[in-house]
């Protein structure tokens, strides 16, 4: 197994893998894809079992990507799964991912803060709970692109006599059958709950747009649209735009008088400020029928009545509101001492490149691009292995 195990009376080790931090997808694919060099790398996990993210999210979730360009490095997605994988399945995949290349993990480990190596030399010291330090010589963070919850301050909040959760805490509609619910955003997460809710007998689904959305077809006539992703990722950004437009006019119906106008934004152009587009799976049948109701933004709550208070004035009296707000990365404490992170707190590096005064800790997973996270993921692990190896190599030679 490990070489640190699960007892905490190991406080320290002298041995020096490539520590990866999550063990998530991301981790996996980056301790497989080192393993397949013969680089030791040795998996860090806070929770008891991998796949801790995907395991805590919403009943109904799938990938919103083809099976067979989701796959980890080493290890293709079973066709059993179908096209669209389903969040039950992608842990399954994960644990066998694990057995299949063998791979050390360590749970109910998270670590606190990473610092240069003590001694001074080459590689990480890392802060876990326990009373651990351990020394690495490279480090991989995959803590996740969904991390910590982000739930706004909305003034007057506390007023609010209903049922107020983030959608991280949202498992399927049972709670809500009969009830009136207003969802805050329209990510995927937003507008998959929506549809969720309205099948699952909620008696009112509205849904509070601060910025209309991009929706495209998961699929139109058996091409998905992560294909297309993949094929323009690499053009000019207007010129994706332009054609992006054009898809979306032809392909989505104008929601303008159900209350969702058209974006205005260009799509590559939101896609490269961090707004991935919407992939349909019923948000646009739903709001044609008026089972579910665009409406403007939440701004706050009546501190006396306590009613939602949306961005047009309107007054709203919903029994429970779910905030699919998105997450934070909280990479401050961890890492935020390095100069690794920019102003929004996301790494300024990515996949194998490091920054010029932290060589050696590598990022995986922070990024959400148009061609699919696994397969960007599956493709930073194989860099990120290369760019290990190598420089342990290049190491080695000039110790010896």
């Amino acid at each position: 197994m490990s070489p640190l195990s699960n007892d905490p009376g190991i406080a320290t080790t002298n041995d020096r893998p490539v520590y990866v931090v999550g063990g998530g997808p991301g981790g996996l694919a980056a301790a497989a894809a080192l393993r397949a060099r013969g680089v030791r790398a040795v998996v860090l996990e806070k929770s008891d079992r991998v796949g801790a993210s995907w395991r805590n999210h919403y009943d109904r979730l799938r990938l919103h990507t083809t099976r067979a360009l989701s796959g980890l490095p080493g290890l293709k997605m079973p066709r059993s799964f179908g096209r669209w994988v389903s969040r039950d399945n992608v842990v399954r995949y994960l644990e066998k991912y694990v057995e299949h290349h063998e791979l050390e993990i360590v749970t109910g480990v998270e670590v606190s803060r990473i610092e240069p190596a003590a001694d001074g030399g080459p590689g990480w010291t890392l802060h876990a709970t326990g009373g651990r330090v351990l020394t690495g010589s490279a480090v991989v963070v995959a803590t996740g692109f969904n991390h910590t919850p982000r739930l706004p301050e909305w003034p007057g909040a506390d007023a609010y006599p209903g049922t107020l959760v983030h959608a991280a805490s949202y498992r399927n509609a049972e709670p809500y059958a009969g009830r009136d619910v207003l969802v805050v955003g329209v990510g995927n997460t937003g507008a998959e709950i929506a549809v969720d809710l309205v099948e699952g007998g909620a008696s009112r689904v509205r849904l509070a747009v601060r910025t209309a959305p991009y929706i495209l077809r998961r699929s139109t006539a058996g091409w998905p649209s992560q294909r297309t992703g993949i094929l323009v990722r690499r053009l000019p950004v207007g010129l994706v735009d332009r054609a992006g437009d054009v898809v979306c006019r032809v392909s989505v119906p104008d929601l303008t008088e159900h209350g969702l106008p058209r974006p205005t934004a260009g799509l590559y152009s939101r896609v490269k400020q961090g707004a991935i587009p919407v992939q349909d799976v019923g948000l646009i049948a739903a709001i044609q029928a008026g089972r579910v109701e665009p409406v403007a933004a939440l701004e706050s709550f009546d501190p006396e009545s306590g009613e939602a208070v949306l961005a047009d004035g309107t007054r709203l009296a919903p029994d429970a509101v779910v905030a699919a707000t998105g997450y934070r990365r909280a990479l401050e404490d961890l890492v935020g001492h390095l100069d690794v992170l920019d102003a929004r707190g996301r790494p300024t590096v990515h996949g194998a490149a490091t920054a010029p005064k932290a060589p050696g800790l590598h990022f995986t997973g922070f990024t959400n691009p148009i061609s699919g996270m696994f397969r960007e993921m599956a493709m930073d692990a194989d860099r990120i292995a290369r760019a290990v190896s190598r420089g342990l190599a290049t190491r080695s030679r000039g110790g010896s």
